[in-house]
């Protein structure tokens, strides 16, 4: 059985990449303003959810609309750090192999949802990239702190990172990579990656 802990962390897992599923509000302006009306209708949804047959059936229209919301290609080329000049010719590979990962990782904890909330605590922009701190409380274990980091591209915040409990995310995902990289080639890194976003 999953610990309240784990689940109270797979929930702030979930909410760092759903948060922008839903387009933002037109009078929502502010990167706070967006992610909030965002959160809200996320967690709406997550209200929802009783089987991996509610998930999947959300699959194809969730995935469009996070490839709107999120720059997978800034998150994908961050994770490799220095090795993203090796790629070669690979780049546009890497980012949708990544984009899979990261959606199969996260899709299969939407069940773990239950009835935590969103505080909003302080935010920071400069104009074209800002910073939110929110925390999720309410559920069984300790609240969990997220900052998320946004940049705006072509009129909308796009999210590039999120940090949880000091942690960052696209980070984690550059010591997992290096950590391969340091034993394969970046070729058996894709395939990795596709295996582990096919389920395998």
């Amino acid at each position: 059985m999953m610990s309240p802990e784990h689940r109270y962390l797979n929930f702030a897992l979930i909410v760092s990449v759903l948060f922008l599923m839903f387009a933002p509000n037109a009078a929502a302006e502010t990167a706070k303003e967006q992610l909030q009306v965002s959160i809200d209708r996320v967690i709406e949804v997550l209200r929802t959810i009783r089987s991996p047959k509610d998930i999947e059936g959300n699959r194809n229209s969730l995935r469009e609309i996070l490839l709107v919301r999120f720059d997978f290609a800034a998150m994908a080329k961050e994770s490799l750090g220095t090795r993203w000049n090796d790629l070669k010719g690979k780049e546009e590979e890497f980012v949708s192999v990544f984009t899979d990962f990261v959606e199969h990782s996260y899709m299969s904890t939407l069940g773990s949802y239950r009835g935590e909330k969103i505080v909003y605590d302080h935010d920071r922009s400069d104009g074209e990239s800002a910073e939110v701190d929110t925390r999720v409380v309410g559920g069984e274990g300790n609240p969990i702190k997220i900052e998320y980091k946004l940049h705006l591209t072509d009129g909308q915040w796009m999210v590039y990172d999120a940090v949880i409990d000091d942690v960052s995310l696209v980070g984690n995902y550059r010591s997992q990579f290096a950590r391969i990289l340091h034993r394969a080639s970046l070729e058996e890194l894709i395939q990795t990656l596709h295996a582990k976003a096919s389920g395998h």
